[in-house]
């Protein structure tokens, strides 16, 4: 019923804005919300799951992965690694299919506005992914691109963060900061301590 292109085809054709990129993400924000309230968790957004409209408006598709929360499921095991790397989360990465929930698809929605405002995802490779998203932090986007805002810089790293309970608590908290951010409001959001810093370097 959608056309297209993927958002990953117009990844390669072109570099977007940071106001198209948070608008972006704002909407794709609203649909996942509009999912967990329904216990739907997708568990492998992407860009190539994400197909736009003529008017480009982004929809969510591809729900081969989702799994209900309010109901145990048959389908996975511990042990399992489900999602797409560069954009699973690192819960996902280790096959913790049991805390696998609303907090992986916030965090792919960092990874998402990560590749829109750097031009690709926060671990290029799959092996990188695999590996670095367990063990490291990704570089911050305005490290590699300056023109990043400080605060769109500081939304996109909440959400990329290793600790499920750092990122947002839930996806309408991403959304209020992102429309935040693009009405020239405060954010909620805060750039970690440097004692935090400090404290996941060591780790």
């Amino acid at each position: 019923f959608v056309e297209g292109p993927t958002l990953s085809d117009e990844l390669r054709r072109r570099r977007f804005s940071m106001d198209e990129s948070a608008r972006l993400v704002l909407d794709l924000a609203n649909a996942v919300a509009f999912a967990h309230e329904h216990e739907v968790v997708h568990r492998d957004l992407k860009p190539g799951n994400i197909l736009l409209t003529p008017e480009g408006q982004p929809q969510i598709t591809d729900f081969g992965l989702a799994k209900r929360t309010d109901q145990p499921s048959q389908l996975t095991m511990a042990g399992q690694v489900l999602g797409t790397p560069g954009y699973m989360a690192p819960e996902q990465a280790a096959g913790d299919v049991e805390n696998s929930g609303p907090a992986v698809d916030i965090y792919a929605l960092g990874a998402i506005l990560y590749h829109l405002i750097t031009g690709h995802p926060p671990f290029r490779t799959a092996l990188d992914a695999l590996v670095c998203v367990l063990e490291q932090d990704p570089v911050p986007p305005r490290v590699l691109n300056r023109h990043v805002p400080r605060d769109l810089n500081v939304i996109c790293m909440k959400c990329l963060s290793k600790n499920p309970a750092d990122r947002y608590t839930s996806v309408l908290q991403l959304a209020s900061d992102l429309r935040s951010f693009l009405d020239g409001e405060l954010i909620q959001a805060r750039p970690a301590s440097l004692r935090r810093r400090l404290q996941r370097w060591g780790r």
